[in-house]
């Protein structure tokens, strides 16, 4: 059995978005607001207790033993680094929304994947291995990827293993996610979508699934004349790009009666030019930018944060992914 290599280890995980509009199941992208949790394994070989301390998103709710996704990810993940059955504390400081399209159990997986790693082995992450495991763990990749490596993530699967590929995005690009104060639960969004699409709703997100990446870095991609453009001209044709590369025919439409006021408010921004969408199986809506725009964007759902029912976070986006410091 492996002794571990640090008595402390500190995990971050950033939050994330999954589909984008028309990437369903294969795209996400990470966002700067993060889950914080710290691991102390027990000195004691005879101890092999797990204790939970939560803070935040899901202290009221989420449970404090062995059935905590993080807790029996670990336990998983410390077999299979062989580190065997440690007994630990575990304090989680929870900012990422619970059932809300932000990507919580997802990042949950990875907190637990990347603190066994972290104790069985010294140097920098295996990201690969940490992503393997990890979306072995949540069945589908979309989230974990984003997640483990950062930036926009694009992810399928061979011969019963996930893979992913990472893009680099702007970094002018930024997000307004809204957060509603109702939840929808995973399973009856993948419930409510058809068995069968028609063709020509297939090519149409296949050709704006296919353009995601470069209306994210498109100075890098697909615009080499906007090193001439100026700034503004520069956000603009950005932002017309990133309005075409959102649109979606295979899942938002069918999810929406599930969350009107998300739809209504998908509707209302797209309306008035911002790229918006349903965050993964929502109800979060997410805009993506070019430039700073958070004050136009609140003005635009003023009705909606002045009801009291949602409130908006603006994030950066984030390019490193899941991070770890040992003591």
């Amino acid at each position: 059995m492996t002794t571990p290599v640090a008595k402390t280890v500190h995990v971050r995980v950033p939050a994330t978005s999954a589909n984008l509009g028309p990437a369903f199941d294969c795209a996400g992208l990470a966002l700067e607001y993060f889950d914080d949790v710290e691991f102390r394994v027990s000195q004691d070989p005879l101890n092999t207790v797990a204790q939970v301390f939560i803070e935040g998103e899901g202290a009221d709710s989420l449970p404090r033993d062995e059935r905590h996704l993080v807790v029996s990810t670990f336990r998983r993940a410390c077999h299979e680094f062989g580190l065997g059955q440690l007994g630990f504390m575990m304090e989680c400081t929870n900012r990422i929304p619970q059932a809300r399209g932000m990507g919580s159990s997802a990042e949950a997986i990875v907190v637990g994947v990347a603190a066994a790693a972290a104790f069985a082995y010294d140097g920098p992450l295996d990201r690969d291995e940490i992503f393997a495991l990890a979306a072995e763990i949540e069945g589908h990749p979309d989230n974990v990827a984003p997640a483990v490596y950062g930036g926009l993530t694009a992810s399928w699967k061979v011969k019963n293993r996930f893979q992913s590929v990472r893009y680099a995005v702007d970094r002018r690009m930024t997000s307004s996610v809204f957060i509603p104060d109702f939840e929808v639960s995973t399973a009856a969004a993948r419930e409510a979508l058809p068995e069968t699409v028609s063709f020509a709703d297939a090519v149409f997100n296949e050709s704006r699934a296919m353009l995601l990446p470069a209306a994210l870095n498109p100075v890098a991609l697909s615009m080499p004349e906007a090193q001439w453009m100026e700034e503004n001209e520069q956000l603009a044709a950005m932002n017309t790009l990133l309005c075409e590369a959102t649109e979606d025919t295979l899942h938002e439409r069918y999810r929406m009666p599930l969350m009107e006021p998300s739809a209504d408010l998908v509707r209302k921004l797209r309306a008035q030019g911002f790229a918006a969408m349903i965050s993964g199986a929502g109800p979060c809506v997410i805009v993506l930018h070019a430039g700073d725009a958070s004050r136009y964007i609140d003005a635009a759902a003023v009705d909606e944060l002045h009801g009291g029912h949602w409130r908006v976070l603006h994030l950066p986006v984030n390019h490193t992914g899941v991070q770890v410091q040992r003591s």
